[in-house]
This record gives C-alpha cells, structure tokens and sequence, in this order.
C-alpha cells in the first residue's frame, strides 16, 4: 500500500496526517477551519484518497497557519507515498465545471516544484476563510510534494464554487498521476530513469 503518516508540530499548530494513496475516498478532518474541512474532504472522495486530518492550530490569530502546515504535511505524505514513483502514470489533468465556474488543473510529479496560477478569486473570504489561503496551500503542498502543478480559472464569479472546482479539479488530476502504468512494468515515466 502506499501510505504516509505525518506529524509536524510547531509553535503555531500541532498537525497530523494520514493518507493512502489506494484508498476509497473516505477522509477524516478536523482541523479547525470548517471551509478547509469540506475542501479536504471532497479532495479526499474526488481523488479516491483515504485522508485523515487533525490540526490544532492557531485559529485565534487567523486560518494562514493551518492552512499552510496542513498543505505541508499533505505535500510531505504524498511524496513519501509515492516511494521511488515507479510504475506511475505521473502526469495528469482535469477540465472540471462546477456550475458556472470551470476549473483547470494540471500536474506532473516530476520531483521540480513550481506551481502556474492564474485563478483569480472574487470575495476576500468566503464565510470567515481568507480566499487568499488558497494559493497559499497550494504553494506549500508543491514544494513539499516536488510537483508541478498549473491550475487556471476559465470561467467563474462565485467564489466558493472557484475555490470548490480547484480542491475538485487538482484532486483528479492528481488521482490520474499516481495511478500506475501497467504499460510500465514498474519503470520510473523518465528518461533519466529516477524522479527526485
């Protein structure tokens, strides 16, 4: 199976993370910031991920801290699941309309983190989450992870439907990355032979 279990304990939040890359898409999130809490969650059913989530952070200042270490744990426990990445499938993308808005996202766990953003989002928060939070996640998720991930807004106006189509769209590209390439037979997708 390939799982991770992570724990990443600082002076602003105490977080820990379980994930399975083989899973059926039941997750387990607490982590304080409701609106994380449903975007994880429908990360997890939408990727087939089994994920569990429980952060105790410092939410008494803002969401920034939780945010950012819960994306740094996620990036850490899928590039530890993923091993030497033999036999993946190692990119994939997804087109995903969410109502009016309609979402790009495309990756490719080439072990180089750069992340390509262009989806501007319209409301500064939706509910009491700062919707600047997330980009800021996914910065961090790309670094720890060692991807690339390009996610671009077509169309949308309603925020939290942007935001959802995002969680959404890179959760399925991402599920078409790390499924395996039985034409493979186990290669490493590189013609230098590792993805580090």
């Amino acid at each position: 199976m390939r799982e991770a279990e992570i724990s990443r304990k600082t002076a602003e939040t105490d977080v820990k993370l379980r994930l399975n890359l083989d899973g059926r898409g039941k997750s387990d999130i607490a982590t304080g910031v409701g609106f994380l809490d449903h975007m994880l969650t429908l990360f997890a059913a939408h990727g087939m991920f089994d994920l569990a989530v429980r952060c105790d952070g410092d939410t008494r200042v803002d969401d920034h801290h939780s945010a950012e270490d819960i994306a740094i744990a996620l990036g850490t426990a899928f590039r530890q699941a993923l091993g030497g990445k033999e036999g993946i499938t190692r990119y994939g993308s997804m087109i995903l309309p969410m109502d009016e808005a309609l979402l790009l996202a495309a990756v490719d766990l080439s072990g180089r983190s750069a992340l390509g953003w262009d989806a501007a989002i319209p409301a500064e928060k939706v509910g009491t989450f700062d919707t600047e939070l997330v980009k800021e996640f996914f910065c961090a998720f790309v670094r720890e992870a060692g991807c690339a991930l390009h996610v671009r807004k077509l169309a949308g106006e309603n925020s939290h439907h942007i935001i959802e189509g995002i969680f959404k769209a890179v959760s399925r590209a991402l599920r078409q990355a790390v499924s395996r390439d039985e034409a493979l037979g186990g290669a490493v997708p590189s013609t230098k032979g590792v993805l580090l």
